[in-house]
């Protein structure tokens, strides 16, 4: 069974586009005083710094990073490359090319070597999530141990003890990471209200987050 080939003509004009760009490119550069290879490096350099940039673009958008560098190289590189078609329509004499197209050819090399580092090793940021603090019901819990109260002979009241409160293990060991940065950042102790802050929870459960940290922290 034979396949018939359909040319679509989106990529016919791509072709067709791509080389004469790709010979305009090599014809200001060897007009520019870059003969042999050098002069047939400069397009493929102007064009894999504007595939590169553009490839960063769709990656920046697709994470939620910023893309104004992206954005930045892919105008650089379209410029060049406009910038040569433009000048080879007889705007520019070839024999003569003035002394600031020669630098700016000179030049090229190292700024697409900037772009395309820069274009590397920018990271892109993912968009952030909200961090979930409650655990499921299933987790392993922890049980603050409350002790009984002393019979007294005295005739003043004995103050009531708070309630046993369940703290889950996932929760108490985020508690100890908090307590812990803000004991480095501060030098001291996190105290409750702080910590039930940070953590989003009820005053009762940071209470008892705050006595199992207090308990488990070595007094030295």
């Amino acid at each position: 069974m034979t396949r018939s080939i359909h040319p679509d003509a989106v990529l016919i004009q791509a072709v067709i586009a791509g080389a004469l760009s790709f010979a305009h490119l090599h014809d200001i550069a060897a007009a520019a005083g870059q003969d042999g290879w050098k002069a047939w490096a400069y397009p493929i350099s102007v064009d894999l710094l504007l595939v590169a940039a553009w490839r960063r673009l769709r990656i920046l958008r697709s994470t939620g990073g910023a893309v104004r560098a992206a954005w930045t190289w892919f105008a650089v590189a379209l410029a060049a490359s406009l910038g040569a078609n433009v000048a080879t329509a007889g705007l520019l004499d070839l024999t003569a090319v003035p002394a600031w197209l020669r630098i700016l050819v000179a030049g090229w090399p190292a700024l697409a070597f900037l772009g395309g580092t820069l274009l590397v090793h920018t990271p892109a940021q993912p968009r952030t999530e909200t961090v979930r603090t409650a655990e499921p019901a299933a987790d392993i819990a922890v049980t603050r141990d409350v002790p009984a109260p002393v019979p007294t002979t005295e005739t003043e009241p004995v103050p009531a003890l708070p309630p046993a409160v369940t703290v889950p293990a996932a929760l108490l060991a985020h508690a100890r990471k908090v307590a812990d940065a803000h004991r480095t950042a501060t030098g001291s102790p996190i105290d409750p209200a702080t910590l039930r802050a940070r953590l989003g929870v009820a005053p009762q459960l940071a209470d008892a987050i705050a006595h199992q940290i207090t308990e488990g922290t070595d007094p030295s």
